[in-house]
């Protein structure tokens, strides 16, 4: 395999990978953990460095996979990210914790706020005893040196997170969300979103570039043909999917050999998913519940403040 380009990750200088190792499928069950160690220490060795992950990923597997496959001298070379779904101060503290002690390191280079898919999350997360104070605490401690936020559902939530962190006066230096050519037509994050982080020099962390496989299905585009797409907008890092030698080999000739679309390229490839894609209709993670996982997981939140409880009557 050759050597994977780099990117610039927003103000923080870092330089990572183009593509990221999506930390969900390197846990699931049909993945070996030794298939899934031999996968992340490969994707490092060829200079993929970009680690995604999340506390809530397989119950922990993925987290603790990767911490095995981090031994032996790899953490030093890898740029590792997790995420965590509380909203409180106290829930996602605890799960800062978790994630540390099943990665095995001392901190993280990246942790971001998971699945931020209502208003009300941002809300949750700038309260009082909010978790952006635990994120805070957690980096004051060096725990975690970048702080960002992840979302699938709807562009305008994520422009209401950067506006209230604006209201803060705090500034992300990442956000993750989809970024693919369904997405162009139908409640776009790249018309609606993408143009302010690169305005404020933000991170950008595309994810779904084939909609986790359903894209595929449409028969309208190939892997290869969503991936270049993908990277060719001005993200930092696309993150995809890796459970096999075959699918790291792959995105590792689609890295070596990628070339930014050129504009009758990208045009044709948005006028031929135009009529399959303007419903939303295979953007599950948008249009149904599917990929909801804190909705069907509440108190993966944490329970609301007690001055919340009382001014609801209960």
């Amino acid at each position: 395999m050759q050597e994977m380009p780099t990117r610039i990750l927003g103000k923080t200088g870092e330089r990572v990978s183009m593509l990221g190792l999506g930390g969900s499928h390197i846990g699931h069950p049909d993945v070996t953990s030794r298939e899934a160690i031999r996968i992340i220490r490969a994707a490092i060795d060829g200079g993929l460095n970009f680690m995604d992950n999340s506390w809530d990923y397989n119950g922990g597997q993925s987290e603790l996979r990767m911490g095995r496959a981090l031994k032996d001298g790899y953490r030093a070379k890898a740029f590792v990210m997790t995420k965590v779904d509380g909203r409180t101060k106290k829930e996602a503290s605890r799960q800062i914790n978790q994630s540390l002690k099943r990665l095995g390191v001392d901190h993280v280079d990246l942790l971001q706020h998971h699945e931020i898919i209502r208003f009300d999350d941002v809300d949750r997360i700038f309260a009082k005893d909010g978790a952006m104070e635990a994120f805070l605490d957690a980096r004051k401690a060096g725990k975690i040196r970048y702080i960002g936020f992840t979302g699938h559902k709807d562009p305008h939530v994520h422009l209401y997170m950067l506006a209230k962190a604006k209201d803060h006066q705090f500034h992300f230096d990442t956000v993750q969300m989809p970024l693919n050519v369904f997405d162009v037509h139908f409640r776009s994050f790249q018309t609606a979103v993408l143009p302010v982080l690169v305005k404020e020099d933000i991170g950008v962390l595309g994810m779904k570039s084939m909609g986790s496989g359903v894209f595929l299905k449409s028969r309208i585009v190939t892997p290869v043909e969503c991936l270049n797409y993908a990277l060719s907008l001005p993200a930092s890092v696309v993150i995809t999917g890796i459970d096999s030698m075959k699918i790291l080999k792959q995105a590792f000739t689609v890295a070596s050999t990628f070339r930014p679309l050129t504009r009758k390229q990208t045009d044709a490839l948005v006028a031929r998913t135009a009529l399959v894609a303007k419903m939303g209709e295979y953007e599950l993670f948008k249009t149904t519940s599917h990929f909801d996982s804190t909705a069907q997981n509440p108190k993966w939140l944490g329970q609301d403040s007690a001055h919340v409880k009382a001014l609801a009557g209960k």
